[in-house]
Formats: structure tokens, C-alpha cells, sequence
């Protein structure tokens, strides 16, 4: 009966418009009434535990570096570099897009922010080549979505708090899945447009690769020294992200002289904005955590599930359905805050590795970046790129499939993500 409260209260009072925060909150004050407890000290004391952690100091650096990353001219010079390296390959546009993706991903960690700034630039040069303008606009959305996943993932960041699970680990396990997410996009790109009439951009001489890297040189430093760092164990995500902030604040204004000190309030308010509404979010999903253990809801679900229990592999691709479906209603953190304390319990009891779990999990979510109603991410391409929702969604669809069947892969061959991740660790 408690589950069934826990679902009406929360579902009921997203359907009728209210923020998800505030919904988490009155589902947990729904809960507390039923099971006779209700107390308003307790939700003020889990959303104050749930901001007073360390680790969560590492969301408003990273996103910090985000804005600045795109506000000093860093994004401009990785796109920059990846023409030089691909672009007068026929096609060659298009694998730029996936390239600075993947590079950006390994920055930032935020799918609107290198969605947005591979958007404003290659739409436009896309279409002036002649390329379909919808199949690209589906192209960088579905190469946006490649951040969360690839460390340093903020979304990870929100995993490992909510789950208890490390960090550091889920940042090293998301490597391999994030470079086949990548793969996937270019063989489905290859495929797709391998019959599109399109020009392609003159072939440059090494000289000028040479002098593009050099510009590139300081944005490609960035996730050396963020993910060296944490690799030989010399900083934690949180101080890895503070640094990450600093760096691109110090590459945008002293070295590519982009970044205006008159910029700065807005760069700070955009990152401050952000901020709050995640550590909202995080903050009321905590009193819905503690009343999901009080209440024993994951047990009951064991209840429900227990002869997939037993096969682990079935379970994954039952709950990666579940996370599948719940994505494409609820944005990514959400999903995250609202799942992890009903499903970890179950994954513990079935064996599974919880940082493989970890990694499925955030893939999975990002699926639902690309999919409507919501589908944050296909927004973004349809407000930066100005082509219309429908069309962007008509895109998408090719590489969506691609995506999903690389989560399908993961499910088969969990070493392909527990292996790598244990050597990068």
C-alpha cells in the first residue's frame, strides 16, 4: 500500500503541473501521513543534510566551467581543430559534430551547454554545405547527450551521492561507454548520409593542422589534467572540478582573450541559476529517499520481482526499460533522485556491480534527453539551431536507435564497462 501512495502522490502531483522539487516533497509529506509520522522537522533536516555535502560542491564548479568554457572561446577552438583533422571528408561536417563532442563531453559534463554551443556553429555551416538540416540538428542532439556520460559527468556526481557509490570509480567506468557512444554515432552518420549531395571543406596542410592544434591546444589540455588528476588519485572530483573552473575562467580572459570581465556577472549568474535549481532538486529528493527506506518500499518491489532476481541480465534489461520510460517523462537529474533509492537496493540484492549499474543507469537517462515530451536536450537544438521540434525529433531517430543499441550491448557484455573501468581506476 505504500508503494501504491509513494506512485499516486508523485505521479498525481507532476500531472497536474507542479515542479518536480515541490513534488518530491509533498510525496514525502503523503508518506509521512500514512504511515502516522508526519513530522515537518524531518523534511527540514533531509533537505539540510541533503545540501551539506562535500562532494555535491562539485556540480556548481563544474557547471561554472561549463559557461565559461563556452563563454572564452574554448568550444570555438575544439570545433575549430576537428574540421581541420575531418572536415573534407565527404561527410566530414558531421563527424566534426561527434568528434567536438566527445572532446567537449570530456570538459564539461553538461549535454545543454555543448549541445547549445555545437549547435550555434555547425547548423549553420551544415546547411550552407547542403547537408539535411533536420538529420543534423538529430545528429548533435544525440552527440550532445555523450556529456553525462563521459567524466567529469555531473550526473554521475548525483548518482554517486544519491547511491552512496564512488565517484572517482563512476567517472573511470564512463570512458569506454562514452567513446562507444561516439563510435555508434559515426558509423550510423556514415550510413545515413552516404548518399546526401554535399560540399566538402577544402583539405588543409599539416602546417595549419599544426597551428589549429596549437590554438586547440589549452581546451584540449583541460581533461588531461582533470581526469589525470583523479586517475593518479592527486585530486578528488570536487577539487577536479574547482580547478576545472578556474582553468577555463584563466584560458578564456589571459590566454584566448574571449572572456570579458564585463561578462563575468553573467557568466555567474547563468552558473548560479543552474546551480540552485539542481541542489533544489537534490535537496527534496533526500526527504523522499529517507521516507522510501522508512516505508520499505524497495523490499516490497524485491517482493514483485523476485524470480528476476536470479537472472541479473534480465533484471538489467527489465530496469533499464523502467529508467527508459520514466526518461522520457522526467528530465535527467529527476529520473536520477527519484529512482536510485527505489532501484539500488534491488540491483544489491541481485549481485550486480553498482558501478556498472551506476553507468547504465545515467546512459539510459540520457536516452530520454532525446526523446519527447520532454526531450531537453532536442529543445536545445531547436531554440539554438531554429529548426523546428518536429523536425529535430525526425532526425534524432536514427541515432537514438544507435544509442540504444550500444545499451543494449553493455547489458549483454557487462565486461565491456567493468574491465576498462577497473584498469582506469
Amino acid at each position: 500500500m505504500t508503494l501504491l501512495v509513494f506512485i499516486v502522490s508523485l505521479l498525481g502531483s507532476m500531472a497536474l503541473g507542479v515542479p518536480v522539487a515541490f513534488a518530491l516533497i509533498f510525496c514525502g509529506v503523503m508518506l509521512m501521513s500514512f504511515m502516522g509520522m508526519f513530522n515537518t522537522q524531518i523534511i527540514a533536516q533531509n533537505m539540510l543534510i541533503g545540501a551539506d555535502t562535500f562532494t555535491l560542491l562539485a556540480i556548481p564548479f563544474f557547471i561554472l566551467a561549463g559557461e565559461l568554457m563556452n563563454a572564452g572561446g574554448l568550444s570555438k577552438r575544439i570545433i575549430e581543430f576537428a574540421i581541420t583533422c575531418v572536415g573534407h571528408i565527404r561527410g566530414g561536417l558531421g563527424l566534426v559534430a561527434i568528434i567536438a563532442a566527445v572532446i567537449m563531453a570530456s570538459i564539461s559534463g553538461s549535454a545543454a551547454a555543448d549541445t547549445a554551443a555545437l549547435a550555434a556553429i555547425l547548423i549553420p555551416m551544415m546547411a550552407k554545405a547542403g547537408y539535411n538540416v533536420p538529420r543534423s540538428a538529430g545528429l548533435i542532439a544525440a552527440g550532445g547527450v555523450i556529456a553525462p556520460v563521459i567524466p567529469p559527468s555531473m550526473a554521475f556526481i548525483i548518482f554517486g551521492v544519491a547511491a552512496n557509490v564512488s565517484i572517482s570509480q563512476l567517472f573511470m567506468a564512463g570512458i569506454v561507454p562514452g567513446m562507444l557512444m561516439g563510435f555508434a554515432l559515426v558509423v550510423t552518420w556514415l550510413i545515413v548520409a552516404r548518399n546526401d549531395n554535399v560540399e566538402t571543406l577544402p583539405r588543409v596542410g599539416w602546417a595549419e593542422r599544426g597551428r589549429a592544434s596549437g590554438r586547440a591546444a589549452w581546451a584540449l589540455g583541460m581533461p588531461v589534467i582533470i581526469l589525470g588528476g583523479i586517475k593518479m588519485g592527486v585530486v578528488t572530483p570536487t577539487e577536479a572540478a574547482v580547478i576545472a573552473a578556474f582553468y577555463a575562467l584563466f584560458v578564456g580572459m589571459f590566454v584566448y582573450r574571449e572572456l570579458k570581465i564585463s561578462e563575468l556577472p553573467r557568466v555567474l549568474i547563468a552558473a548560479g541559476r543552474t546551480t540552485a535549481a539542481i541542489m533544489f532538486l537534490v535537496c527534496a529528493a533526500l526527504v523522499s529517499a529517507w521516507l522510501i527506506t522508512a516505508a520499505n518500499i524497495p523490499n516490497e518491489i524485491i517482493g514483485y520481482i523476485e524470480p528476476l532476481i536470479e537472472s541479473p541480465r534480465l533484471l538489467m534489461l527489465v530496469l533499464m526499460l523502467l529508467i527508459l520510460v520514466v526518461g522520457t517523462a522526467l528530465d535527467l537529474t529527476p529520473t536520477i533522485l527519484i529512482l536510485t533509492p527505489v532501484l539500488m537496493p534491488i540491483v544489491a540484492k541481485a549481485g550486480i556491480d553498482p558501478v556498472y549499474f551506476g553507468v547504465m543507469f545515467i546512459m539510459n537517462c540520457c536516452i530520454g534527453l532525446l526523446t519527447p515530451p520532454v526531450g531537453v536536450v532536442l529543445n536545445v537544438v531547436s531554440g539554438v539551431g531554429r529548426v523546428p521540434l518536429g523536425k529535430v525529433i525526425r532526425g534524432v531517430w536514427p541515432f537514438l536507435i544507435a544509442q540504444i543499441l550500444v545499451i543494449l550491448l553493455l547489458v549483454a557484455f557487462p565486461s565491456i564497462v567493468i574491465i576498462p573501468a577497473r584498469w582506469f581506476y
